[in-house]
């Protein structure tokens, strides 16, 4: 992989909506270059985030509460809440780089926090004519324990990944994620790894070089 050491900023719990105003800011920044390469560690509190090309059967019935926000990452329908890593990359890509060359990055960095932490782990290539498979799946159970969904702006990316550690996963089954109705969402804690969130926080912070 590129070396690309990152600037980490780390905070607690971030209401969405303030995060992405927080996010915008720092991609402004690094388009006029007045901040480096960053990594954004956090978590929010419950919610769905969708993409603009998410299917109205796929949303969450109403009744649970949980609010559903659109945005303009790539990908489908995510849910955010306590327990889970969430990591926000405004890294400007190279004269010859696209998003998706650097997805494949953000997936192979979080492959090897994994198994830093013991947990055997995969990307996935995408079938011809199937939903994106874009994310991190576990090797031993084959359920989705990343999800990832970034864009970029004038050679800037924004947005990133969520990495569930040991939050409520029964939000994942009140509606379809990822566009896949049958994908079966983990976190480190179901497949038995008894990391912190200080420690997956660490092992994430030395995958991506960020100090």
């Amino acid at each position: 992989m590129k070396e690309r050491p990152l600037s980490v900023i780390q905070d607690d719990l971030v209401e969405y909506e303030e995060a992405m105003e927080r996010m915008a800011e720092m991609v402004a920044e690094r388009q006029r270059d007045e901040r480096p390469d960053t990594l954004w560690l956090l978590s929010h509190p419950s919610v769905y985030t969708i993409g603009r090309r998410t299917p109205a059967e796929h949303l969450p019935d109403p009744s649970h509460g949980i609010a559903v926000v659109e945005t303009g990452r790539g990908g489908q329908l995510t849910y955010h809440g306590p327990g889970q890593l969430v990591g926000y990359l405004i890294v400007k890509l190279g004269e010859h780089e696209g998003i998706v060359d650097y997805v494949r990055e953000v997936e192979l960095r979080l492959v090897k926090a994994l198994d830093t932490l013991g947990i055997a782990a995969e990307r996935r290539d995408t079938p011809p004519g199937s939903e994106l498979l874009t994310g991190v799946w576990t090797a031993a159970t084959g359920r989705k324990i990343v999800s990832i969904g970034m864009r970029q702006s004038r050679g800037v990316t924004s947005h990133g990944f969520a990495l569930n550690v040991d939050g409520d996963l029964q939000p994942w089954d009140w509606a379809i994620a990822c566009g896949m109705p049958d994908v079966d969402m983990t976190s480190s804690s179901r497949e038995g790894l008894p990391a912190t969130m200080a420690e997956v926080r660490a092992a994430v912070t030395k995958a991506f070089d960020a100090a």
